[in-house]
């Protein structure tokens, strides 16, 4: 016997392997990527302030902002649809490239129409991310899985946000001292990682020869069903009541993320202005950086002590969410900066996971297979309308009201969860993840 003879057994889990790494890296850094010209507007802002030769009112770049929020919120409940009728790939690098050229327009041409063009597009094109691509990583892994490799790939927007800032920044104004290089360099390394996801990445594991991770318990039939449409696809999501608690939730949660993302700074300086400016600029990136390690931890919770059920560990998480909300403006009057850091890593660390976990493995999960990424896109949208209002409310009311709202509404968005706590997906894997590659699924054979 030829001892270097490889059994189709092991060749085929090498090759399982291998493909869900490099999908979960390839989507990991596409998502990461789209940061990079979400963040350029907020980096060349600094800049436009006090360039004479384009003049731009600080209330008209909210209104771009508001313009683009918008857009975004759009596309999220327009793209689901699309990567579930047309595949990820066709979607999301079609995302890249126009947000790519949309910031190549904002760097080289600074008029009014064309930031108020380009902002539309830009809303649109960086919408086409999330749905597309949790459908992308959830073809490649199996529902009981699923939390733990959504928590660690979800990680992939907060170090995106983390590092798209101090990046554009330094080409802006260390490098070239011009705003214009915020919108160019963040071009150039969304356009690199299309060309990189034009090569590495594929929709699904039958694309390369291999069987599906997990299939639906659907009753069989030979009929051939047509593809709904994309309005028809919106409604029957919206036809699942787990779906749709999902995105209120979501709603709920999402304008308290963005306020503190948007108006952090401000926020602690008005209340604490003897730290100074500087500080109160740093002092809110505790939020961020929890925000590596909630989505992480919320994952693994729920697929080792909730047996892959995803309500539980979000509900526990948004108690505890609750609590630091509302002890946040005290902490601040207190004036203890240590207590204030601690609250903002906390409310990081217990609203990304939540936020991580409500848009991505349980949309996936509770979406089926074939309207998954319709599902996630639903669910994304509905926070993304809540980020319009996380912008707009520290514009218009006290920071005491702004942060007692944020926490009724995560109180209400834990019990809204809570009828859902034992709910399940309806997927049944084809196979234990350690011979998932190898074996044949055959569906719906009869005797």
């Amino acid at each position: 016997m030829n001892k270097n003879t490889t059994s189709p057994l092991a060749t085929g889990w090498k090759s399982l392997q291998r493909w869900r790494l490099q999908i979960f890296l390839i989507t990991w850094f596409a998502y990461a990527a789209f940061y990079f010209t979400r963040k350029a507007f907020s980096v060349a802002k600094l800049g436009i302030g006090e360039d004479p030769d384009f003049m731009l009112e600080k209330a008209m770049m909210a209104n771009l902002d508001a313009l683009y929020l918008t857009a975004y919120a759009v596309g999220q409940f327009l793209w689901g649809n699309f990567a579930d009728r047309f595949g990820p790939r066709i979607v999301v690098l079609s995302g890249l490239v126009i947000s790519a050229l949309a910031a190549l327009l904002m760097g080289t041409y600074a008029t009014l129409p064309i930031f108020v063009s380009c902002m539309l597009v830009q809303g649109l094109a960086q919408s086409t991310g999330w749905s597309g691509l949790c459908k992308n990583v959830g073809s490649f892994f199996s529902t009981g899985e699923r939390g733990r490799v959504m928590g660690y790939w979800c990680t992939c927007y907060a170090f995106g946000g983390l590092v798209a800032t101090p990046f554009a920044g330094w080409w802006a104004y260390s490098a070239y001292h011009d705003w214009r290089l915020a919108f160019i360099s963040s071009a150039v390394v969304v356009l690199v990682v299309a060309l990189l996801f034009f090569w590495l990445q594929r929709n699904r594991p039958e694309d390369v020869g291999l069987p599906p991770v997990e299939i639906e318990i659907e009753p069989v039939s030979n009929v051939v069903v047509p593809r709904e449409s994309l309005w028809a696809g919106l409604r029957t999501v919206m036809k699942n009541r787990t779906v749709l608690v999902l995105g209120l939730a979501y709603f709920m949660l999402k304008p308290a993320r963005y306020a503190i993302l948007l108006w952090g700074p401000v926020i602690i300086y008005e209340r604490m202005p003897e730290i100074g400016k500087v500080a109160s600029a740093i002092v809110p990136t505790a939020f961020e950086l929890a925000g590596l390690v909630g989505p992480i931890l919320i994952g693994f919770a729920s697929d080792k002590y909730f047996g892959a059920r995803r309500i539980p560990a979000c509900v526990l998480s948004l108690v505890v969410l609750t609590i630091s909300l509302g002890l946040f403006v005290p902490a601040m009057q207190s004036g203890s900066l240590y207590l204030v850091v601690g609250l903002l890593f906390m409310m990081g660390m217990t609203l990304y996971g939540p936020d991580s976990m409500i848009s991505g493995s349980a949309a996936i999960d509770f979406g089926s297979k074939d309207g998954a990424a319709s599902s996630a896109g639903f669910v994304n949208g509905c926070g993304s309308i809540g980020a319009i209002l996380g912008g707009l409310l520290p514009g218009y009311f006290d920071t005491i009201t702004v942060f007692l709202v944020f926490t009724g509404a995560a109180l209400l968005a834990s019990l809204m969860l809570v009828p859902f706590w034992n709910s399940r997906p309806k997927t049944l894997e084809t196979k234990s993840i350690d011979s998932l590659a190898i074996q044949p699924v055959i569906v719906g054979s009869t005797s």
